[in-house]
């Protein structure tokens, strides 16, 4: 995300800057991205993170480690690779250049945010540091609202609604392992499934073309046979033989539109 920072590391020239509109402190903007937290996405994200959680418990994580996997990582992806490289006995260089490879995919979020955050009088340092809060929720709700904040008080706006939603969802993975524990085995099953139910659903909303729609549909049902032949590279063998059968229908209906 870093590297996204400096890739945008280049000021407009000043007629393209647009004109700051009146009204509103630093700390008004502050709060009203606090608010734009509390929105159908950031329910679903917190959801989510209860479901890490229990993902999180049921790999021996304490509540402090959970917590601070939240605070310190904050892409969701992210901390579940890291969770799968400890059950899995990976070695630190390991799970930190799984983790570091997982968050590749929000270079191109920040370097399309932070020109949008960028006013005449924004320091570097301010935005290397809310380039941590980077991740699809905080992006899509920035890229939908930001246009209507003025420029100068951009860097407000998201540091409120960045630092709100990890704060928030540290709390909700707190409290999830204080109540775990005396949910029903049943209940407490549930959670687990939230974690993946949220990224299907984000993934499958998100898509802008019938080609990732049929590779999901195709990891879904080839999953199972292939753990079934071939456990261990189930999951690889199904992302490349559901992928492959997307991206080739996909470039026959290009060429038959052609």
């Amino acid at each position: 995300m870093l590297v996204g920072v400096a890739m945008t590391d280049v000021r407009l020239p000043p007629q393209q800057e647009p004109p700051d509109q009146p009204g509103g402190t630093p700390l008004s903007w502050f709060l009203r991205g606090m608010r734009k937290t509390f929105s159908v996405a950031g329910v679903i994200l917190a959801t989510a993170h209860v479901g890490f959680a229990g993902l999180a418990l049921e790999a021996g994580m304490t509540m402090p480690q959970a917590v601070f996997m939240v605070g310190a990582i904050w892409a969701l992806p992210a901390m579940v690779v890291l969770l799968g490289a400890v059950l899995s006995g990976a070695s630190l260089f390991a799970a930190a250049f799984a983790v570091a490879l997982s968050s590749i995919r929000l270079t191109p979020m920040v370097v399309a945010l932070v020109p949008e955050l960028r006013g005449r009088r924004t320091r570097s340092l301010t935005l290397y540091l809310l380039a941590h809060f980077v991740a699809v929720t905080s992006w899509v709700i920035a890229m939908h609202t930001i246009h209507t904040v003025p420029r100068d008080m951009r860097t407000s706006f998201y540091a409120g609604l960045g630092a709100t939603l990890v704060v928030v969802n540290m709390i909700v993975v707190a409290l999830v392992y204080a109540v775990l524990d005396s949910l029903p085995p049943a209940v407490a099953a549930a959670l687990f499934l939230l974690t993946p139910m949220y990224f299907l659903t984000s993934m499958w909303g998100s898509a802008r073309e019938q080609a990732s729609h049929i590779a999901m549909v195709l990891g879904l049902v080839l999953g199972p046979v292939l753990h079934r032949l071939v456990p261990g590279f189930d999951l690889l063998a199904a992302g490349l033989v559901g992928g492959g059968i997307a991206y080739a229908v996909h470039r026959l209906r290009g060429r038959t539109y052609q």
